[in-house]
């Protein structure tokens, strides 16, 4: 997708801070890597970020039947088992091909999907209209009751838990083997709901797309959230390690900080990130 990767680029060369919050991202979660591989890396990570975009529309637009032919579905037979012993959380994360995954998705279960509202309520009734055509119910994240509702009726809840949204609900659990606030709703949705958990991905290939689903968890939730949570991360942490580029670094995942510091000083000297190359190379 050549337009992606151009937008891609130009965000990368216009979004300084997106830029450097990448890099500190990627700083922490892979240590090992020399800058040159790190700044490369996040490079990528743009180009993944403006195909995600145009992805976006297409997932609002495209017609079903190309979308189709352009996809890998690997194992849906874990979410059809599931679906038939009642609710279930399909739980994902957010790689940048996330929007267009449940578009196709859609095609073969109905979805109930999470999803944080906009704050321009113009943008929100327009995204809103648009979920209702492709989705069976679009939740708040911020309705838990409606949640369980719809997991307790049988319904599939569409779920991405990998985002910091601070302390609330959350306990710290590693994540590419840094502690990182982590959102706890995935276990009190399985219990509450009575629901099994299947993770799902979608991932971009060289062909096309690949929807990714896994066997449901086993014995879970468990009696320890912060296992439950650990658990998770780390299943969306082999995911990540597979197609490093596609996940969603531009996130501040790591801004909670146990010990109170501040991992985005954004601005300093010692996390300040230097180009190894230039940002319209082929």
């Amino acid at each position: 997708m050549w337009l992606g990767k151009q937008l891609g680029l130009l965000m990368f060369f216009l979004l300084p801070k997106r830029r450097q919050i990448c890099c500190i991202n990627l700083g922490l979660a892979f240590p090992e890597f020399t800058p040159a591989e790190r700044f490369q890396l996040n490079r990528e990570h743009f180009i993944s970020l403006g195909r995600g975009l145009l992805e976006t529309a297409l997932s609002w637009w495209g017609a079903d039947t190309k979308l189709a032919k352009q996809t890998q579905i690997e194992g849906l037979e874990h979410l059809q088992a599931a679906m038939q012993q009642g609710g279930v959380v399909l739980l994902s994360a957010h790689f940048t091909s996330l929007e267009l995954g449940g578009r196709i998705l859609a095609q073969y279960a109905p979805l109930h999907v999470i999803y944080r509202p906009h704050q321009n309520p113009l943008i929100e009734w327009r995204v809103a209209r648009l979920r209702s055509k492709r989705y069976g119910k679009a939740i708040s994240r911020d309705n838990i009751r409606d949640m369980i509702r719809s997991l307790q009726q049988g319904h599939v809840v569409w779920y991405a838990q990998d985002q910091n949204f601070g302390h609330k609900n959350a306990v710290f659990a590693p994540f590419f083997g840094v502690e990182a606030a982590t959102n706890t709703a995935t276990s009190r949705l399985a219990k509450l709901g009575k629901a099994q958990v299947v993770p799902f991905f979608t991932l971009r290939t060289a062909t096309g797309y690949r929807l990714r689903f896994l066997p449901a968890l086993e014995n879970f939730p468990s009696q320890a959230i912060l296992d439950d949570t650990t658990r998770i991360n780390q299943l969306i942490e082999q995911q990540v390690r597979e197609f490093p580029a596609q996940y969603l670094w531009t996130h501040r995942r790591y801004k909670d900080d146990p010990t109170g510091g501040n991992r985005y000083s954004l601005y300093s000297k010692e996390n300040r990130c230097k180009s190894h190359n230039t940002p319209w190379s082929p």
